[in-house]
């Protein structure tokens, strides 16, 4: 499998499994982490989880009405807020390297569709 890094407006995800240590790339217009492959794996669940409900909210909630979800792992924690149809994304890493990072709204729907398609798990 080669390197592949996905990027969109205000977005970047990539994959590179010939790395050592730290194979998944994460970030946003202008900042960027590598991740391990465990936690790669957990940001794309999670990004994937946080997605579903969101969408599966947007019949409970009136069009004004704004939500958050969080989702997390021992690796790290994510947090959804917004409006079903256009939300920010927030994730904070749990591990070593104890970093933080975040997307506007604008930039979660290309971020959602690359982790969903990277496929590397």
């Amino acid at each position: 499998m080669e390197r592949v890094v996905k990027t969109g407006s205000g977005w970047r995800l990539g994959w590179n499994p010939q790395a050592t240590g730290y194979q998944g790339l994460v970030g946003g217009e202008d900042w960027a982490i590598e991740l391990t492959e465990a936690e790669l794996e957990d940001f794309c669940r999670l990004l994937g989880q946080l997605a579903q409900t969101m969408s599966q909210m947007a019949d409970e909630l009136m069009d004004e009405e704004k939500i958050s979800c969080e989702a997390d792992s021992d690796l790290l924690w994510m947090e959804v807020d917004g409006y079903p149809h256009a939300y920010t994304l927030r994730f904070i890493l749990n591990t070593g390297r104890r970093c933080e990072g975040s997307w506007l709204a604008q930039a979660v729907p290309g971020l959602v569709a690359a982790a969903q398609s990277l496929k590397v798990f």
